[in-house]
């Protein structure tokens, strides 16, 4: 049962963001062996540079004033805070499309339990909705926002292919096994230089879950601080070709209210 959701979880990521191939050769050219020794130190230099990150956004205590969103589905209510100052152009797609009723009545189109329910769609089969703009517009990337369990973020077709579609991480942590997996994923991430990955973000997938390899892939622009009871639900229903729930789960609306400090 492991190995199957392991399976599952790496499978739906190939969906996602569609899949590539890295290979290697060995050389042992003496040219070959310092070049690489030169970009080996050059990438240890930058990384060096990084500063240390001590606290997770996602995580924080919320301000007074703070706006969130209340998402009213068939199913329960879903609380969302947002994080403009680290993904300004989908938190504002995002409020805007939702302030203007875009999301109101479509469906969570596509749903997978232990790893993510993603909605946004007019269509409701996958491949529609625009942002904004009228045009897709670019990742942002944040080394202090990442795919954790409740996470909010934008589902593409590819980098910079962002639209109207979104998910929510739900996929949670379960075992040693899968912990070790998500250790896999987060020095492959180093390794690729797709960013790295702090120690604080590490032990968080550790403690309750997510998907680490979206990180770098899909922008995180929210996290759900109240309704994740609703989301396992969600994730949970029946659900037939291409992952579509048989009983469709429908935003009602997306409301917004202040965040008032105790």
């Amino acid at each position: 049962m492991l190995k199957k959701t392991i399976a599952v979880i790496c499978i739906a990521a190939l969906l996602f963001t569609g899949c590539g191939k890295k290979t290697s050769t060995n050389n042992n050219s003496n040219t070959n062996s310092t070049k690489n020794e030169q970009k080996k130190n050059e990438k240890d230099d930058q990384i060096a540079e990084v500063p240390v990150l001590e606290s997770l956004p996602q995580f924080s205590e919320m301000k007074d004033g703070e706006e969130y969103a209340v998402m009213k589905t068939t199913m329960g209510d879903i609380k969302i805070r947002f994080f403009p100052e680290y993904a300004p152009k989908a938190v504002e797609n995002f409020i805007t499309h939702a302030k203007e009723n875009y999301y109101d009545g479509l469906i969570f189109h596509r749903v997978m339990n232990d790893f993510m329910i993603q909605g946004g769609d007019p269509k409701g089969i996958g491949t529609g909705g625009e942002s904004i703009w009228d045009e897709p517009f670019e990742d942002e990337f944040a080394r202090e926002l990442h795919n954790f369990r409740g996470a909010l973020s934008m589902a593409n077709a590819g980098p910079d292919t962002n639209g109207s579609q979104f998910f929510i991480v739900q996929a949670p942590i379960e075992s040693e096994e899968i912990a070790a997996y998500i250790d896999k994923q987060v020095l492959l991430m180093e390794e690729q230089g797709e960013g790295q990955s702090p120690q604080i973000a590490i032990d968080k997938y550790k403690e309750i879950g997510g998907t680490p390899h979206l990180d770098g892939h899909h922008t995180v622009f929210g996290h759900i601080f109240e309704g994740m009871d609703v989301v396992d639900s969600i994730a949970a229903v029946e659900t037939g070709k291409n992952d579509k729930p048989i009983e469709p789960i429908v935003i009602e609306d997306i409301v917004f209210e202040t965040h008032k400090a105790q």
